[in-house]
């Protein structure tokens, strides 16, 4: 076993979306610092951002009912929708910067134009999703979206579940047509190669065994290569967490104060893919629903056409399922070794409050596939079990901290976790993820380079129009985003989409 020791400015740890992201924020604005990536997987955008495992929505709030709820007084909170649909935003606006500067190429094999829309079933529901409809109107944000309750029209928009439905219960849904899909497997594999084409460092087969601070700020992260079994050490001035589920392991290996008392919960997806060419010629939307009473938010069911492999596809689900691993190539000992004296407490306190939770993963995994038929028929009331394989998609890790909610309370969304010297930053947590990757990259360098941000702040400007702006209250910089993004990534203007080609 031999001991190989370099140095550089910058590691990525793990070759997802977020990796990809800060990488190509970092080369924009420091082109001269030495960046290496580590994954211990064979390729980049392998595990939670392939596009099999993840649903690739565009999360804009367009159309997730979760993000939008209602107050005691029957209002509608839409807080969250605004912020989630900003920072889809940023995002888009950093895809159309590296599009309009060559820095990758072919917009439409990682998105394509998609409408997005709401679909509810009884009074109470339809009542609801009016009330999301008229505040989210209000805003220039949501500017062209639809309502309708009347059968006939929603004939039109969505004729696959319209088919044979009875007509026995009010119905209704909202549509707006600029959501997308997103290939987020083919986005970060494009932004892989321009990072390598720009002398970034991709090491593949090389997996992150541990982490040390040396007392001048520096770390050391040891690797193993997976290629020959040698193990190599690896000194860098930043570091960088972004490998999915297998964050929190090496967050724990950093030892730093601010990953002590946070665990992590596994949740395993599954969907339903259509076999059945016809059928999915059928549909051309991403439909959600509204979560079952006392169902999670990461239940919430959706009808989605998705473009991959230059295939449109037809997925339904998510269904849970529980696996102790927190990746899909990860191992059975994954969650009981995140159990740390630090975070005992907090996990147990978790597992007592989220009874219900874990009630329901486990009617989940025992669920039959004519079970499952039976709540996709409430979407196609007409859908053919043979039509239809269950396809097992991602691990996520929801995270689990105390917070001012209580101890061990159980987190819906994505964290970032740096240290105070900002030396090193890991990512946790699930949707909306990978949509707002950009944001949350953002971030990740406003805390850990704060004597940089000043020097590079007209550039991130340039990338990102938007940027240190409250978008909502410049409907002008809104229009202006859509129209540059349409044009650019091929909207508009003569340029056919891959949803248009298929």
């Amino acid at each position: 076993m031999s001991n190989n020791h370099t140095s550089t400015d910058v590691i990525l740890i793990g070759a997802g979306i977020m990796s990809a992201t800060l990488g190509a924020l970092m080369k924009e604005l420091a082109p001269n610092w030495n960046i290496t990536m580590f994954e211990k997987l064979d390729s980049s955008g392998a595990e939670s951002s392939n596009e099999w495992n993840n649903a690739g929505t565009g999360h804009a709030a367009l159309c997730e009912l979760n993000y939008t709820s209602e107050n005691p007084d029957g209002s509608i909170d839409i807080t969250k929708a605004i912020k989630v649909n900003e920072q889809f935003q940023v995002s888009k606006q950093f895809w159309t910067h590296l599009v309009n500067s060559n820095l990758i190429r072919d917009p439409k094999d990682f998105i394509v134009r998609l409408p997005h829309m709401s679909f509810v079933q009884g009074e109470n529901n339809v009542n609801f999703l009016k009330k999301r409809f008229e505040a989210l109107s209000d805003s220039p944000l949501f500017e062209g979206m639809e309502f309708s309750d009347d059968p006939e029209k929603l004939k039109e928009w969505i004729p696959l579940m319209m088919k044979d439905r009875e007509n026995d219960e009010p119905i209704a849904a909202t549509k707006i047509d600029s959501g997308t899909d997103v290939n987020f497997g083919a986005l970060t594999r494009k932004l892989f190669e321009h990072l390598e084409a720009n002398n970034v460092n991709l090491k593949f087969k090389h997996s992150v065994n541990g982490l040390k601070r040396h007392s001048d700020g520096t770390w050391e992260v040891k690797v193993k290569n997976l290629n020959n079994g040698t193990v190599e050490r690896h000194t860098a001035k930043f570091v960088f967490i972004g490998a999915g589920g297998g964050s929190l392991h090496l967050l724990q290996k950093t030892g730093i104060p601010e990953g002590k008392r946070m665990g992590g919960f596994p949740v395993s997806g599954l969907f339903m893919v259509c076999n059945n060419p016809e059928v999915v010629e059928k549909h051309h939307a991403k439909v959600y629903g509204k979560a079952k009473l006392g169902a999670p938010p990461m239940s919430v069911p959706h009808l989605d056409t998705r473009f991959i492999d230059n295939k449109k596809s037809l997925l339904f689900g998510p269904f849970a399922g529980f696996s102790p691993k927190f990746l899909k190539t990860g191992s059975v000992f994954d969650l009981i070794t995140s159990v740390k004296p630090n975070n005992l407490l907090t996990m147990l306190a978790a597992g007592a409050k989220n009874m219900s939770l874990t009630k329901y993963l486990i009617q989940q995994v025992m669920l039959s596939k004519e079970q499952r038929m039976e709540e996709l028929r409430e979407f196609i009331p007409d859908a053919k079990s043979e039509d239809w394989d269950l396809l097992v998609a991602g691990q996520r890790v929801q995270v689990i901290k105390d917070t001012e909610a209580g101890r061990g309370t159980l987190q819906f969304g994505t964290e970032v976790v740096t240290a105070a010297d900002g030396s090193i930053a890991a990512l946790l947590g699930a949707s909306p993820g990978a949509s707002t990757a950009v944001s949350v990259m953002l971030e990740v360098l406003e805390r850990c380079f704060p004597e940089q941000l000043k020097e590079w702040e007209p550039k991130i400007k340039e990338m990102v129009p938007s940027y240190g702006l409250k978008i909502t209250e410049n409907p002008e910089l809104i229009q202006q985003i859509n129209n540059d993004s349409d044009k650019v990534l091929g909207f508009v203007d003569g340029n056919t989409s891959k949803a248009q080609e298929l």
